[in-house]
């Protein structure tokens, strides 16, 4: 008599979970379901669903736990490196996505793929970064990079060497985003004085400042729509 293979007591609800969403993507899951299922892939013989509820306790929100590092990860009971290893894979692979989806488009005209791609790559860091977008003629990003990071309260922006890096790749203009690790989007003095400096050194060769975005929790920033970019522009023809 031949015995049947063993199977763990959470393969069906494993299942289930696959199915779903093969049916209908990650609506309707909680963030712990989302979780769970990365989990799965590195763990096939064992119930992922304490383990995946933990990491939400620890990190708090989904976001918190794409970023967070590998050792935080680990610390955690029933995740291991392998089970750290495809949560941060998964949220790379996310970022090119987006990054790409950004590249070679005219952000001006589809700020929703840049906010996405922003709030994604920024909005849960615990250190504030600066990132540049770098535009042609046309106004389509050639490239992005983060130039700057900083604390968690503040980052060292140096006006030359964003020129610098601008007049390296031949961009014809730039997008500036930061992002607040408060949550709180709204911006401080010093990124005005710092957008303002940016605006006035690039101007000076010629590129052209379209847009500060501060990144909060899912809320943001735009120097641009409150018109200071506008300002600044005037600020700087008048003194020039």
């Amino acid at each position: 008599m031949v015995e049947k293979a063993s199977v763990h007591k959470g393969e069906g609800h494993r299942q289930r979970l696959r199915e779903k969403f093969l049916d209908s993507g990650l609506s309707g899951f909680h963030d712990y379901e989302v979780i769970e299922l990365l989990l799965t892939l590195a763990t096939p013989r064992k119930d992922c669903k304490e383990a995946a509820k933990a990491v939400l306790k620890k990190f708090e929100t989904l976001q918190q736990a794409l970023e967070a590092s590998v050792n935080d990860l680990c610390s955690v009971d029933g995740v291991g490196p392998k089970n750290a290893f495809g949560i941060k894979l998964i949220k790379s692979v996310a970022d090119r996505y987006l990054e790409k989806k950004v590249i070679m488009k005219d952000p001006l005209n589809n700020s929703k793929a840049l906010l996405d791609y922003l709030y994604h790559s920024m909005g849960s860091k615990d250190r504030e970064s600066f990132k540049v977008l770098f535009l042609d003629a046309k106004n389509r990003v050639t490239a992005v990079e983060t130039l700057f990071t900083g604390t968690l309260s503040a980052s060292s922006v140096y006006p030359r060497e964003v020129v610098r890096a601008a007049l390296d790749r031949s961009a014809a203009a730039l997008i500036f985003a930061h992002n607040h690790p408060s949550g709180d989007s709204e911006p401080s003095p010093a990124d005005y004085a710092i957008t303002r400096q940016l605006l006035f050194a690039c101007q000076t060769v010629g590129i052209t400042v379209h847009e500060h975005i501060v990144i909060g929790s899912n809320q943001y920033f735009s120097f641009a729509d409150q018109g200071h970019i506008a300002q600044m522009n005037r600020e700087y023809r008048k003194n020039s």
